[in-house]
């Protein structure tokens, strides 16, 4: 039976503000980091994208170790690392020495779509789709480098044996679902985008799931959009980012996210276009009461242990309130009230 109380963590993208640098954009994450750490966040993960100008994560390892070094409880992990990519040994030593370094705060999350689009997948990787189709036996190879029995092994990850990383399957199809249940593995939707399959696949993921060594017990954790205000006016006016940027991805117009304007008529219409409507089903906008009723019928209906949530909002300050406003939800509900 889920407990009652769920959990709640971010995901983050480091996403580039317009008119702000690279560092400020790190620092930034990493205040972030440390505020959510007294919010109750559980966890804060970064996830791998290439070619992205809007996107700053893409050395995701680099930037796990520099949120890790600058907390002190917070869980910090990929959300995730694509592992077509990389080679599962290189993989297995960078965890394990973020693991060592760290010890007991570190989620290693597991995707296999390439985080870019063709063109760059197939420069990290020339067969990427051959390495895209090895998703199973890769994600055995990281768990035999990080077992201790892999000690009388020819090859090793000397520094990932017998180290306490937990290993989370990411996904956005059905797919995914089968693989993370035959595994016994937690599984983290990513519905803050993909959401057409959420429903389909938890119920796979449950049905299927068989238990492991790593989970007695199906772990669900799914990805929604949350942009908190105080009033829901303020709220939509900072969704106008959000959209605009969305509406780059449609467009293949890239660009730094975009300070707020006031909510209009033509983003109101770009926001019912039948594909970023669908993009957009998870993305909870408005007043913390606004927003705590959403939350409360998203967690009726999905029944996920936890939310791991994205929220791109121009302003650091008003980014950071936004979660704080969340945790606030997510504590009175799950208190009962």
């Amino acid at each position: 039976m889920k407990s009652p109380h769920t959990a709640y963590s971010i995901l983050d993208l480091a996403v580039v503000s317009e008119g702000h640098s690279l560092k400020q954009t790190f620092n930034n994450s990493l205040d972030l980091a440390q505020q959510a750490e007294d919010f109750g966040y559980t966890r804060f993960w970064l996830a791998e994208h290439h070619n992205a100008i809007n996107i700053g994560s893409s050395a995701t390892v680099v930037l796990i170790g520099y949120i890790a070094e600058g907390t002190k409880t917070l869980r910090v992990g990929s959300g995730g690392i694509m592992l077509p990519n990389h080679s599962p040994l290189i993989v297995a030593e960078q965890f394990g020495t973020l693991g060592s370094l760290y010890p007991n705060r570190i989620d290693l999350g597991l995707g296999r779509a390439p985080g870019t689009d063709r063109g760059t997948a197939l420069a990290i990787r020339p067969d990427f789709m051959q390495a895209a189709h090895a998703f199973p036996t890769n994600l055995e190879d990281i768990q035999k480098y990080f077992s201790v029995e892999n000690a009388h092994a020819k090859i090793r990850a000397t520094v990932a044996e017998g180290v306490e990383v937990p290993v989370y399957i990411l996904g956005s199809s059905t797919d995914s679902a089968h693989l993370a249940a035959k595994k016994g593995l937690p599984y983290a939707f990513a519905s803050h985008f993909a959401t057409k399959h959420l429903e389909v696949a938890s119920q796979i993921y449950r049905q299927k799931f068989q238990p492991s060594e790593a989970l007695e017990s199906p772990y669900l954790m799914a990805g929604v959009n949350i942009i908190i205000a105080e009033t829901d006016e303020e709220a939509e006016s900072y969704a106008t980012s959000l959209i605009r940027m969305f509406l780059g991805l449609f467009t293949g117009k890239r660009e730094y996210l975009q300070p707020p304007i006031a909510m209009n008529q033509e983003l109101r219409e770009v926001m019912q276009h039948p594909q970023i409507h669908q993009m957009l089903k998870y993305s909870f906008i408005g007043s913390k009461a606004t927003v705590k009723a959403q939350i409360k019928t998203f967690l009726d209906n999905t029944n996920a242990d936890e939310l791991i949530v994205v929220t791109n909002i121009y302003d650091a300050k008003a980014k950071i309130r936004s979660f704080e406003l969340f945790a606030e939800i997510m504590r009175e509900l799950n208190a009962g009230k």
